[in-house]
């Protein structure tokens, strides 16, 4: 399983949300490319942005941000956040974004997200489904920066794509997103059961290196990872497993690895 930190921006500075709340922000001082760098420094081969004004408004505001991080071209980077037409996904990807993650119009436009899919490929698009759990266990799709009820849940969403086109899968539970109270296995397990073609990606809850190998034991493809490791709650010693590229720092002997 391949690790992805995440970087939520908002106004151009680097913000973790609550349960998907805009009211409930956490914001972090240090400027977007120190946060890169970090993760870089980590060997982190890919890392996971998201501009959440744009998730919540629907337009990209926080692109020149995003560019000039692409711009450095030492890291690749998954981005989403706004991106509701064909247009600004292609604009993204041709501003050297490595990977475009399309939220919510893959809930309320999906024959038009099938013929993106067609258009640029599946290895270059990945599909967001954010989740609540409703009191029956089901997992309800949000949309609009999880502001608005999708009218679907996950399963019915998922069903109008097949593995043809469509592969990456970015699923988030909005109840543990922010909180550092663990994953949602069940969800994983269940999403990997019914749609085992798909390449998972899991999100939301993540405190500790125990959630990491968890994650990786059910066989999700990667996770997500933001307020975790901003917070520095896991070590780079446990990151090893999860980070194919890391190195160990040098000042870490062979005694603390043993």
């Amino acid at each position: 399983m391949l690790l992805i930190p995440a970087m939520d921006l908002r106004d151009g500075r680097c913000v973790r949300l609550c349960q998907g709340n805009f009211e409930a922000e956490t914001f972090y001082p240090e400027a977007p490319e120190r946060v890169l760098e970090g993760f870089q420094s980590l060997g982190a081969p890919w890392v996971h942005i998201v501009d959440l004004d744009g998730a919540r408004d629907g337009a990209c505001r926080n692109r020149r941000v995003i560019v000039r991080l692409a711009s450095t071209g030492t890291i690749r980077l998954q981005v989403g956040g706004g991106v509701r037409s064909s247009e600004t996904l292609e604009d993204l990807l041709d501003a050297g974004i490595a990977r475009v993650v399309v939220g919510s119009a893959a809930v309320t436009r999906p024959i038009e997200v099938v013929n993106w899919l067609k258009r640029f490929g599946a290895e270059r698009v990945c599909l967001a489904f954010d989740v609540r759990i409703d009191e029956s266990g089901q997992p309800r799709v949000r949309t609009h920066g999880w502001t608005q009820d999708g009218g679907v849940a996950l399963w019915s969403a998922l069903s109008l794509y097949g593995p043809t086109h469509l592969k990456h899968v970015l699923c988030t539970d909005i109840g543990r997103d922010g909180t550092l109270t663990g994953p949602n296995l069940a969800l994983y397990r269940a999403a990997q059961k019914r749609f085992p073609d798909f390449v998972w990606q899991a999100s939301g809850g993540v405190r500790d290196a125990t959630d990491l190998a968890a994650l990786a034991q059910i066989g999700v493809a990667a996770t997500v990872c933001g307020k975790a490791l901003q917070e520095k709650r896991i070590t780079h010693w446990e990151l090893q497993p999860f980070l194919p590229d890391a190195l160990f720092p040098a000042s870490m002997s062979s005694t603390a690895r043993s």
